[in-house]
Order: C-alpha cells, then structure tokens, then sequence
C-alpha cells in the first residue's frame, strides 16, 4: 500500500499535468473549415486573419470572431418603379461570400458578417433596383429576356463595384421572380386570350384554305379526267368515221363486195334452228335475201 506522502506526489503530478495541458490549449486555435478567425486584443483588431486549420502558438488573451467565408444566397424583394410610375415586385437572389482577407477591416469599419451585409450590402441593392427600374419604359418590359439580362447585369456590376472594396465578392444576381400591379396582369391575360383567339381563327381560315384547295384540285382533275376521256371518245369516232368510210370507197369500187356481204350474213342466219328459207334474186344487181318470202306471198293469195 502507498504512503500519504506517495498519493498526495500522485495528485499533485495529475492537477500539474492537466493545468500544464490546460494552458497549452490557450495557446493553440482551430479555425473550422470555410472560416476566418479574426482576433482582437485589448480593444485592437489584429491585422491578419486566421484561415482554416490549427495555429501554434497564439495569444492566449485573444478574443475571435469567426466569418464564414463560403458562397451565401441574400434574398431581396422589393417594389421597383419603371418610366410609368407603376410598381413591380421583384425577388431578386443575390449570391456573395465574405473575402477572408479583408475580415479583419470588416470588424473593424463594419462589424461582424451579419452587420456588413445589414449595413454595406442590403442598401446598395436597394437603391440599384430603384436606379435601374427608372431605365424601364413599361412595367410589363419587365418580362422581356433583354429587359431581365440587362437588369442582372446592371445590378451584379454595381454592386461588385461598391461592394468588393468593402470585403464582400459578389457572384452573380439573379431575378427569381416577377410580380406586376395586378390590372396589368388582367390586362396581359386578356391580351393573351385575344391572341390565343386570332390564332384559333387563323388555324381554322387554314383549314378552310386547305379543304378549298382540296375541292379546286379534285374540280381540276375532275375535268382533266373530262377532257381526256371527250378525247378519247372523239378519236374513237374519228376512227369509226374512217372505217365507214374506208367501207364505203371500198363497195364504191367493188359492187360484189355487198354480195359477199349478203352470203356472209345467210351463211350466219342458216346456223339457226329456227331460220327458215330465204330466196335471193339472183337478176338483181345487188342480191340480198328476200326475208320470209313465203310469208309474203301468203299474205298476197
């Protein structure tokens, strides 16, 4: 078993060890990843500031305010006139980080990270809203892609301008919404009925365009297909017109033609069951068969 005079070299050795690592610990400072340490001493603000990472050694006695200094979204919304003297809500998104070497003047002329957007960056936005709105002819210009591209730009150089000298890096502005006065937006959807009816009327006179043009093309091959076939009937008579009269110059010129003609046909007649007999007058310069001779002469007694 130890002695008192051990246990009480036991204590004292642990209550040392530990004060000696307490005082080490004021002596070394950890900046959180994405921050800036800024220190101060007795009233001053230290020159330099304290990037990310562990720092040994440092001054015990000094007190740190942190800056983050990572990208940051400010949200802004805010009544901007235009040449009318009308009122457009614009929410308008402002991306921005704190310049870690400039956070020591920060606390010094400003404040904290809050106090310099409050302060610098807030006010600034404001009043280049209201001076590059007075460039809008119309409030509804505000809709325009050229009209917005312009206004972005306007802004994110203004404010980089006023605000980099300060320690505050402005990324880019962006506009997230519109709002106009709400007898325009009654006024912009009527327009876009109205539109959206000359458009129905403009597809519905195509229609109509389409089906006339339709009818005229089948009018048309509707009397190409009348004209080809009143062509085709004329040559068909022409060339029966001309195979009567090849017939005709051919008996004209050979009488026994017809004569052939008429064995023919009582060649054909004999064929049938029911003919019965025929005489031809054989004196008679043309003979053709004297049909139901005997008929006739029945008729005469």
């Amino acid at each position: 078993m130890a002695s008192p005079n051990t246990q009480r070299n036991l204590v004292f050795y642990v209550v040392g060890a530990a004060l000696l690592l307490y005082i080490g610990t004021l002596f070394v400072k950890t900046v959180p990843p994405g921050r800036v340490g800024v220190a101060t001493i007795f009233g001053n603000v230290v020159a330099e500031g304290y990037f990310q990472g562990l720092h040994v050694p440092v001054n015990p006695l000094y007190r740190w305010t942190m800056y983050d200094a990572r990208e940051k979204t400010h949200v802004e919304t805010a009544n901007v006139p235009s040449q009318d003297q009308l009122q457009t809500k614009l929410d308008v998104s402002v991306q921005y980080r704190i310049d870690g070497a400039m956070a020591p003047v920060i606390l010094e002329e400003t404040g904290d990270e809050a106090a310099a957007v409050r302060v610098h960056l807030v006010p600034k936005l404001r009043s280049l809203l209201r001076e590059q709105g007075k460039s809008i002819v119309r409030a509804e210009d505000f809709f325009k892609e050229e009209t917005q591209e312009k206004l972005q730009a306007g802004l994110t150089d203004g404010l980089r301008e006023y605000l980099e000298p300060k320690g505050i890096i402005i990324s880019a502005v962006l506009i997230r919404d519109i709002t106009l006065p709400p007898f325009i937006v009654e006024a912009i959807n009527q327009k876009k009925e109205r539109e959206q009816a000359v458009e129905q009327e403009k597809a519905e006179l195509e229609r109509v365009r389409t089906e006339l043009q339709q009818q005229v093309a089948r009018a048309e091959a509707g009397r190409e297909a009348a004209v080809q076939e009143a062509e085709r009937k004329r040559t068909l008579a022409d060339a029966q017109a001309y195979e009567i009269t090849q017939i005709n110059n051919a008996i004209a010129r050979n009488p026994a033609y017809i004569q052939l003609q008429s064995l023919e046909a009582l060649k054909a007649i004999s064929k049938d069951p029911a003919s019965k007999i025929y005489f031809m007058d054989g004196s008679s310069p043309n003979p053709l068969p004297l049909m139901h001779l005997g008929d006739a002469q029945g008729t005469q007694r």
